[in-house]
């Protein structure tokens, strides 16, 4: 939901019909961030996917999984959270998956860049950072 300042209604600007896998619902959103054009990138949790929906429209669009439940570098499991970076990378936090992915919207790849296996206490690192 979005408010405007001193408004007191809000305004549905992702989902808002009802709980499902549809391009116009979403399924427990657990993050969001909303660009300088006013885009919305969701994290639909239960639908295991990364949802976009341009200012304006009532459908949004699978930018990142959707594929079913797992842990293949096109694959979620229950994303929690997302980021850009000054680059325009996404990074989405895959909750079951006890990763967190990059991925290259534009170009539609993916990199594993971070894994945390909470039962044994290790993370790995995939990628070096740039300064």
């Amino acid at each position: 939901m979005k408010w405007v300042e001193g408004a007191k209604p809000g305004i549905a600007v992702a989902g808002g019909q009802g709980y499902g896998n549809g391009l116009t619902q979403l399924s427990c959103p657990q993050g969001v961030v909303v660009n300088q054009l006013g885009t919305a990138y969701v994290a639909d949790r239960w639908n295991d996917r990364i949802m976009r929906w341009p200012k304006g429209v009532t459908q949004g669009s699978v930018i990142v999984g959707g594929n079913g439940e797992g842990g293949q570098s096109n694959q979620l499991n229950w994303p929690f959270g997302l980021s850009f970076d000054r680059h325009g990378n996404l990074y989405v936090a895959d909750y079951g998956n006890h990763r967190v992915q990059k991925f290259n919207i534009e170009f539609k790849s993916a990199k594993e860049i971070c894994r945390v296996d909470l039962g044994v206490g290790t993370l790995r690192l995939k990628e070096t950072p740039t300064p």
